[in-house]
Parts: structure tokens; C-alpha cells; sequence
């Protein structure tokens, strides 16, 4: 193809390389790969089908055993050199395969895995699941035992009831009064008294 051009100016754009096109473009592309000039259509790896389309593309090698990512490569590279890559991974001591036994979230049909900002542990059932699952009913909660109390929650059950009763003893006195019985009001007012502490 010639270089492009108009009569009165010859130096002012280019003919696309397309074997389709070679529509005289005046802001031609220049492909990364193979190197060659392109029109608006036809710019794109996919539409002149580039053999060099992944020139500068980037890959990461994942070992299989381990999940350890390896090495790094930018452009092609061969089965047969990833594989070499994956032997000298495993001949040099680095690959365990402890390493890949990654905890996911016990709720039927998530594959989440459990890293470190990505579990919580339920504070009923004790059980660590992914965020997408933290709340009670996501996980069905309800399941675990939820008929009787286990030692620990009654223990601790005991031990807010004994904090709650320690807090309304103080603001009585604090204020003069008792929490429960005030003046002007009947007495048949409930004892406990639904006051938080947070």
C-alpha cells in the first residue's frame, strides 16, 4: 500500500493495512504488536486478528500443589516452559503443600475462602463464615442448638445480668433515688429496667 495521502497534501495520513480496508485514515493507528497502520475499525487485536496480539501481556504461573504464584512472565510463553518453570518450583523446597488447605465458608454453596478480613465468626453459633453469610439468618443459625443454652452463654448470660443490676445500683445512687421506684408513679412499674449499656 502507499503511504497515504492527497494530492495537495501527500504527507497527511496513511492507508490501513487491513487486507480488507485500506481506507485512507488521517489519525491512523499504529498496532503495538505487529506494527502495523490501522483505521478506527480495524485498531483492535481481535479485528486485524494480530498474531502478535499478546506482545506485552502478562502471566502468572500458579502451582497447582501449593497455590503459591510463581513466576511472572510478559509475552508467550510455551507448555513446555511452564512446565520447567513448575518443576524448578518444586525441586527448590518452596512449594508445601500445607499451604493450599484454605478454610471456605461452611454455608451450602459458597466457595468463599476465609482470609483474615474476610471472616467472621458468628457470636451464636460460634462458627467463622465468610461476610457475605454473617448475619444469623444467612447462615442458618437457628440450626445450632438454639433450644438450650450452652454453658458458656448461660455463664455469660449471668454475667451481663450481674453488670446490668451493678449499673442501675449506681445511677440510683448517683442520682439519689432508686432506678426502679420514682416519685409519682406507681410502684407496680416493672423491676427490670431496659436500660443498655454500651
Amino acid at each position: 500500500m502507499g503511504s497515504g495521502g492527497t494530492e495537495a497534501f501527500p504527507d497527511l495520513g496513511k492507508h490501513c493495512e487491513h487486507q480488507d480496508c485500506s481506507l485512507l485514515d488521517f489519525l491512523p493507528f499504529t498496532c503495538q504488536g505487529c506494527k502495523k497502520v490501522f483505521c478506527l475499525e480495524h485498531r483492535s487485536y481481535k479485528s486485524h486478528t494480530c498474531p502478535k496480539s499478546d506482545h506485552n501481556s502478562r502471566k502468572v504461573i500458579v502451582c497447582q500443589t501449593c497455590s503459591m504464584s510463581i513466576e511472572e512472565t510478559i509475552g508467550h510463553i510455551g507448555q513446555e516452559e511452564e512446565t520447567a518453570i513448575l518443576k524448578k518450583h518444586q525441586k527448590s523446597g518452596k512449594c508445601d503443600p500445607n499451604k493450599k488447605n484454605k478454610p471456605i465458608c461452611p454455608v451450602k454453596r459458597c466457595k468463599e475462602i476465609l482470609t483474615f478480613s474476610n471472616t467472621n465468626t458468628c457470636k451464636t453459633c460460634n462458627i467463622k463464615v465468610c461476610l457475605k453469610h454473617r448475619f444469623p439468618a444467612d447462615h442458618a443459625c437457628g440450626r445450632v442448638a438454639s433450644s438450650s443454652l450452652s454453658s458458656s452463654a448461660a455463664a455469660s448470660a449471668n454475667a451481663n445480668g450481674h453488670w446490668k443490676n451493678r449499673f442501675l445500683a449506681a445511677l440510683a445512687s448517683r442520682n439519689g433515688q432508686d432506678c426502679c421506684k420514682s416519685k409519682g408513679h406507681n410502684s407496680s412499674s416493672p423491676s427490670n429496667s431496659s436500660i443498655k449499656a454500651h
